[in-house]
Order: C-alpha cells, then structure tokens, then sequence
C-alpha cells in the first residue's frame, strides 16, 4: 500500500513556501538548539527533508528518517548525503540505533498512525532515542479548531503537476475524532485530474503529556504555534508539544 502522499509528493511540496515556513520556524528551533546545546538532531518523520536540511546547515549532525522510501529518495536527491547528514527509511515508532539531543517529529506526522494505540507506540519509541536532559518535540494540526462537517480551504495553487499546468487546491475537514487532508488536482479549464483524501487521528494536549510522562518525559510544555504563544484548544491553529527526558 502506498504511503500517504507519495503519489502527489511533488504537489504537496509546491503548496507549502518553504523559506516562509522555514523563517517563521527558525527561532523557535534555534531556542531549543541552544537550550540542550544539541549536536545530534533526530527528524523522525522526515519527509521531504527541508528541517533536517536546515539543521544540518546550522552545523549539527542530523538523521533524516521517514517511512516512505520514495520521500527519503527525494531527500537524498535534493540534498546528498554529506558528512553529518544521514538518511534513512524507517517508522516512527522503530528505535533507532543511537540516542539524540533533540528528536522532532511534526508536519502532522503522528497524527498520520493508524489509531490512537500506534502513536503512543510511536512517542514511547521516540522518547528512547533521547539522551537525559534532551527534548522531543511533536507538532500536529489541532484538530478540535475546526468546525465539525465543511472542508476549510486553505490553499488554491497554479502550478505545474506532471509537466502540465494545473489549479491545485488543499483543505481540511473534522469528522468528529478525524480529520482529513483533502487534496484537488484540476487541469485550468477546471477537468478534474486527480483527488486524495488523507485521514489523521485527532490527538488532544492531555493525550500527548499523559504518553510523554509514561515515557519518562515529565517536563511538558504546549503552544499554539511555533512563535511560543499559548495553546488553546478551541482556537489554536497547531498543536506543538515539547516534553524534556530527566
């Protein structure tokens, strides 16, 4: 069975401005760099690989991990391998074989596990791969922002797919405990060209501490988005947890 999103790889790296997201970003990673005073970075859900790349370029040694062997193929096309900078295929919730400074997983990638029983997995797993002292962090979509029902419509691109010009549109939607990514693909006389739904698992504040503290995690901290303001469930457009190993 395919991963999700590795049919429409390169359409979802096109939706996302990369150097924006990247600046906006930079400090709140900055802090925490210096906060353990990191040298090894683990991304364990890495996709197509620009926040490794990223802290890699900062100097440290990185390890760029994903499930999808085409998304580590794209990583390692569009950035090689140089020294201190590894890719590899593997699970979330695999341990790897060395312990880190600071572990990431985001983009929504732990809400992508099949139920609520494999992300647990996933952040016992992942809260291993930590030294004393160093940070996890996990960023997901807050889910319970969203009105019940409509797709919210976030992004209308114009854009090359497959070598053809194409309206490329992208939305969210909440169907009581799942949210969906909707994805619309469309030539521009508006021909339907391809569509995918991709579900994600809603994953609440009180879940997340609850599994980082039984995975030796007790300092937990939540925020909104990545400028450090506060959560609120009701409003918050992210959820981004970081929880310290003692």
């Amino acid at each position: 069975m395919p991963e999700p999103f590795d049919d429409l790889t390169d359409v979802y790296e096109a939706m996302i401005d990369w150097p924006k997201r990247l600046a906006r970003e930079e400090g709140f990673y900055r802090r925490l760099v210096a906060e353990v005073e990191a040298r090894r970075v683990l991304d364990a859900a890495c996709g197509t690989g620009q926040h490794a790349a990223m802290l890699h370029g900062w100097g440290l040694e990185v390890e760029g991990a994903d499930l999808s062997p085409k998304m580590i193929e794209l990583c390692r096309r569009r950035f090689g391998q140089p020294p201190g900078l590894r890719w590899v295929v593997r699970p979330f919730e695999h341990l790897p074989d060395s312990t880190f400074d600071l572990v990431l997983c985001v983009g929504n990638s732990l809400a992508l596990a099949p139920d609520e029983a494999a992300a647990a997995r996933a952040v016992r797993a992942l809260a291993g791969a930590i030294r004393p002292g160093g940070i996890l962090v996990v960023h997901v979509l807050n889910l319970w922002s969203l009105p019940e029902g409509p797709v919210v419509w976030q992004k209308c691109l114009r854009t090359p797919v497959g070598g053809r010009d194409a309206l490329v549109l992208k939305g969210v939607h909440r169907c009581g405990t799942r949210g969906y990514v909707e994805l619309v693909v469309a030539d521009h006389q508006g021909t339907l060209r391809q569509t995918q739904s991709v579900p994600f698992i809603g994953l609440r504040a009180a879940t997340l501490a609850e599994w980082a503290h039984s995975a030796g995690l007790p300092a937990v901290q939540f925020f909104g988005a990545y400028s450090d303001q506060p959560y609120r469930e009701a409003e918050s457009p992210d959820l981004v947890m970081t929880a310290r190993r003692s």
